[in-house]
């Protein structure tokens, strides 16, 4: 009885083993069941499902901003993830949660690192610092590698397209009210691509000090 349990077993895992499809199969099937049990789970949990307490919605020119930096490949060489180690709060600040990027879709968590984390990069440095450095980098960081971004001072934001932009974020959850929405036009009527970007990168990470 004992040896063709054995024989039984041994044919199940040899027929496992030497079909790849099987493997294949059950592989999918164990990393699917892994990963939502560890994913679901987060749906459920306030920390990171609810903003943290002082956190607003982006407004009509820091979104406008945002959509250039998104557009520019900014996130190819900036994360916005500071972890909780210590050499890392150190130089950045307190390390970013989930709660302070409820309103972002989609986040921009990420670990590509060739300039500086951005995440709390807001209120760091002044509005001219951030102008000079766009339109030059080296004007302000001499050994920078970045490219130059010129042509934003010149190029103005489409503000016909921001509140069809921020009703369908209020879609997904982004608590805009009707009136945002109808004044978005306006507050980002005459200005650039570069003034734009400025407001939005002043943005980063000042809700959790």
């Amino acid at each position: 009885m004992s040896q063709n349990n054995n024989t039984a077993t041994g044919f199940s895992h040899e027929k496992v083993e030497t079909s790849n499809f099987l493997m294949i199969v059950l592989i999918v099937l164990v990393v699917a069941v892994g990963g939502l049990a560890e994913i679901v789970p987060l749906f459920f949990q306030k920390s990171t499902t609810e903003p943290v307490q002082g956190l607003k919605p982006y407004t009509a020119l820091q979104l406008a901003g945002r959509d250039v930096y998104l557009r520019e490949g900014c996130y190819n060489c900036h994360s916005q993830m500071i972890r909780p180690f210590r050499a890392e709060t150190l130089r950045y600040g307190h390390y970013s949660v989930a709660g302070e990027f409820v309103y972002d879709h989609p986040f921009q968590w990420g670990s590509k690192r060739t300039g500086p984390d951005l995440h709390r990069v807001g209120g760091k440095y002044s509005d001219e610092w951030h102008r000079i450095h766009l339109i030059n980098p080296r004007d302000v960081v001499p050994e920078s590698n970045m490219p130059a971004y010129p042509w934003l001072e010149k190029a103005t934001v489409d503000a016909a397209g921001m509140a069809p932009r921020m009703s369908a974020l209020r879609t997904v959850g982004v608590p805009y009210t009707d009136e945002q929405i109808a004044a978005a036009a306006e507050e980002v009527k005459g200005k650039t691509e570069l003034e734009a970007l400025i407001a939005y990168l002043q943005s980063m990470g000042r809700a959790l000090k």
